[in-house]
C-alpha cells in the first residue's frame, strides 16, 4: 500500500514502508475537525484554535508529501512553511496574543507588530525544518518531537485537548518507527514539526518552545554548515 525504501541501518537493507506520516495527518485532522464541530475548546472572536491547527497540519503533510514524491530542493523546503504560518498570523492578530517572548539572558522582549508578521513565520519555518532534519536514524525523526509536545501539553491548560488523539497516533508511529518497521517520511516529519510550532503559538508558549528545540536547531545548523561547506569545495 505504501511505497517501500531500503533501511540503510540494517543488514542487507530490507525494504520498509515509507510515508506513514499520512496516517498522523488524517487522524489529527479528523479529530480536530470533530473538536471544531463540538466547539472544543470554545472559539474566541470567531477564531477556532482547532481549525487553525488542522489547517497547519494539513499544509505540513501536503508539503511533506510533495517532498517524498518530488524530492524538493532545500530552497523550497526552507520557505514553504512560511505559507503555513498564515492561519497562525490570523489567529494571533484576532486574539491579540502577547507579542513578547521571554528569551534567556535577554529577558522579556516585546516585538510589537513584527511578532505577527516576522516572528511567527520564523518560528514555524525554523521549527518545521529543524524537526525535518532529525531524520537519519530509526526513530530520530519521531521520538524527539514527541518529547517537547508532551511537555507543552502538560503546561498548556485547556488547549491540551487539541493534541490528545494526535499524540496517541504519533506515539504509535514512534513505536514502529523506532523498531525500523516503518518510516513516517517527510509527510510525517513536516506535519509534526508544524504541529509543534503551531501548538506553541496557539498556547502562547513560545519561550518553552524556544528552549526545547535548541538541540534540534543546533543539529540543523551543523547539517546546513556541512552541506554548504562540502558543496563549496
Amino acid at each position: 500500500m505504501f511505497p517501500k525504501v531500503p533501511d540503510h541501518h540494517k543488514p542487507n537493507m530490507p525494504l520498509v514502508p515509507n510515508g506513514l506520516g499520512v496516517i498522523y495527518v488524517l487522524a489529527s485532522v479528523a479529530y480536530l475537525f470533530a473538536l471544531y464541530y463540538f466547539n472544543e475548546p470554545p472559539a474566541s472572536n470567531n477564531v477556532s484554535s482547532a481549525l487553525t491547527l488542522a489547517v497547519c497540519i494539513l499544509f505540513g503533510g501536503f508539503m511533506g508529501l510533495l517532498d517524498d514524491w518530488m524530492d524538493l530542493r532545500w530552497r523550497y523546503k526552507a520557505f514553504f512553511p512560511l505559507l503555513a504560518s498564515i492561519p497562525l498570523v490570523s489567529l494571533a492578530t484576532r486574539l491579540e496574543l502577547r507579542t513578547s517572548i521571554t528569551i534567556p539572558v535577554f529577558g522579556s522582549v516585546d516585538f510589537g507588530l513584527s511578532y505577527y508578521f516576522i516572528i511567527i513565520p520564523l518560528i514555524v519555518t525554523v521549527t518545521t525544518n529543524a524537526v525535518n532534519q532529525l531524520g537519519g536514524l530509526n526513530g530520530l525523526e519521531t521520538i524527539p518531537p514527541a518529547i517537547p509536545i508532551i511537555g507543552l501539553m502538560v503546561i498548556s491548560g485547556a488547549n491540551a485537548v487539541l493534541l490528545y488523539v494526535p499524540l496517541v497516533v504519533w506515539l504509535l508511529l514512534c513505536f514502529f518507527n523506532f523498531q525500523g518497521k516503518i518510516f513516517v517520511g517527510n509527510t510525517g516529519s513536516f506535519a509534526i514539526g508544524i504541529t509543534l510550532a503551531a501548538f506553541a503559538i496557539i498556547s502562547d508558549l513560545k519561550s518553552v518552545l524556544l528552549i526545547s528545540i535548541l538541540p534540534y536547531v543546533f543539529n540543523s545548523s551543523l547539517i546546513l554548515l556541512n552541506y554548504f561547506f562540502f558543496r563549496a569545495r
